[in-house]
């Protein structure tokens, strides 16, 4: 195949995503934000919604489509932060109450949801769509109504004038507001530090018990890296840098590329000198080349200035990465694989002894229950709730942050996930004030944000239909096969 063709068949399964890096370049030229105020915008949002986006991967892996029905997953969230708030939970404790709240919540919606999925397979995308707004409809009545009316609620700054009905904005200074963005460094690592031990602790003793091998080297490998950093945070001048409940980008960037060269080259020294393999693992010299590279990008004027304005919540990251990491890591188990089986073809899971109904609930548990984590996130960090329009363009803006990503009905995966909220949120920064530079109307960038959103999932969805038309391949469908009988030899035929 020529290079043009290449060219030309990588634009055109990549065409959304194409399509926006153009538009954000254009977007960046024409506005007047600057590198660095964009750059402290994005990691802001990036912080806000990636858990959310995150959480759409698991029913397309199982090949229950999009979920639009995410939306209930953040209702669940919700209501467990109009609790927690009106029984005056506060800070971090005031956020584990409301996961403990949302959880069983958001597990039983998501049972429902899955339940309903299987009456109606093949059309789940238009099935979660009307359930987000069937719940919505429940969720306000409840309320609207019934809080203050039939359930006596004594909490004025939480209700309307009257008495009935909860207010449009739930103001969460003084007890979540950025709860967990502001966890300082060192609380972290020292919870860090004691859970890994005692994790550790309960193993050994275990083994014990039952007389397996301690496995000592695994241990080690996981618990030396904290108890190095729980060390490290008791010299006084790195105790006071980790105080801070956020990290520097310049630092973190700094930080992750000195990792990377320490671990490349603990892996060159174990393979050269524990192993005794003469050859030198060359792609350890590229990994740490292109670590290099990255470090170098941050002595031009314009990044270095960029990159030391952004302060990153270290543990929202913390858990975006950890969720990051578990997806890929859970498909490799029998339920996921048992997942990426229903996704394929539910015909073949069956006959492999699958309970396809059952692994497609499990998928719609895990995602609803995700998605109230996401929305607890999202929320902490605006500092406000807004009662009944914070829930609503979830599906909508985090499906269509997926797709710009190079996702599809049928297939997704966490660099897609990232890349998306990175593009789409990129144009959702710049678009208003790209269009008040060219037209003299912010109105109009306004309005290209909600048709970039919607046009981007008619988009996809169009491009699934045209590719199950053509034959299911694209999809990874299977393709019908028409099998016809050998016709028997004639007599005397050789």
């Amino acid at each position: 195949m020529s290079i043009l063709n290449k060219v030309g068949k990588y634009l055109a399964k990549n065409n959304v995503t194409v399509l926006f890096v153009i538009l954000c370049l254009l977007a960046y030229h024409y506005s007047t934000f600057t590198l660095p105020t964009l750059f402290e915008e994005l990691f802001i949002r990036i912080g806000r919604n990636t858990f959310l986006v995150l959480s759409l991967l698991i029913p397309i892996i199982a090949g229950l489509g999009l979920n639009f029905g995410i939306v209930i997953g953040a209702i669940a969230a919700q209501i467990a932060i109009f609790v927690v708030v009106l029984f005056g939970g506060s800070g971090f404790t005031g956020i584990l109450w409301a996961v403990a709240i949302c959880t069983p919540l958001a597990v039983f919606f998501g049972y429902l949801v899955g339940s309903l999925f299987n009456k109606m397979k093949g059309t789940e995308m238009i099935g979660g769509l009307v359930a987000g707004f069937f719940s919505d409809g429940i969720y306000q009545f409840i309320f609207l109504f019934m809080l203050g009316g039939v359930i006596v609620v004594n909490a004025p700054d939480l209700m309307i004038a009257t008495g009935v009905g909860v207010r449009n904005i739930i103001n969460l200074d003084g007890n979540l507001r950025q709860a967990i963005d502001n966890m300082p460094m060192i609380n972290i690592i020292d919870a860090a530090f004691y859970a890994i031990t005692a994790i550790c602790a309960i193993l050994i003793i275990f083994r014990l018990a039952k007389k397996r091998d301690l496995q000592i080297k695994k241990l080690l490998k996981a618990f030396l890296p904290v108890a190095i950093l729980w060390a490290a945070s008791w010299i006084p001048a790195v105790g006071a840098f980790m105080s801070a409940p956020r990290l520097l980008l310049l630092y973190a960037i700094e930080f992750g590329v000195a990792g990377a060269v320490i671990y490349q080259l603990w892996k060159i020294f174990a393979s050269k000198v524990l192993d005794k393999n003469p050859e030198l693992p060359k792609m350890r010299l590229v990994y740490m080349g292109v670590a290099g590279g990255v470090y170098a990008i941050t002595f031009i004027p314009a990044m270095y200035e960029a990159l030391s304005m952004v302060n990153l919540p270290v543990l929202t990251y913390l858990i975006i990465a950890a969720l990051y990491m578990f997806i890929p890591w859970f498909m490799n188990t029998k339920l996921g694989q048992d997942m990426r089986t229903v996704g394929q073809d539910r015909a073949v899971a069956t006959s492999s002894g699958i309970n396809v109904n059952k692994v497609r609930i499990i998928a719609m548990i895990m995602s609803t229950v995700l998605a109230s984590y996401g929305q607890i996130i999202s929320l902490q960090n605006i500092g406000t709730v807004a009662t009944y329009g914070s829930h609503i363009a979830v599906g909508l803006y985090s499906i269509a942050a997926l797709l710009v990503g190079g996702a599809s009905v049928q297939r997704a995966t966490t660099k897609q996930a990232v890349l998306g909220i990175v593009l789409f949120h990129t144009m959702f920064i710049l678009s208003a004030n790209a269009g008040a530079q060219l037209l003299g109307n912010a109105q109009i960038g306004e309005f290209f944000r909600v048709f970039a959103a919607y046009g981007v999932i008619a988009v996809a969805l169009a491009m699934h239909a045209w590719s199950r038309r053509k034959g299911g391949q694209t999809l990874g469908l299977p393709a019908a096969t028409v099998v016809v009988p050998a016709k028997p030899p004639e007599s005397g035929s050789k």
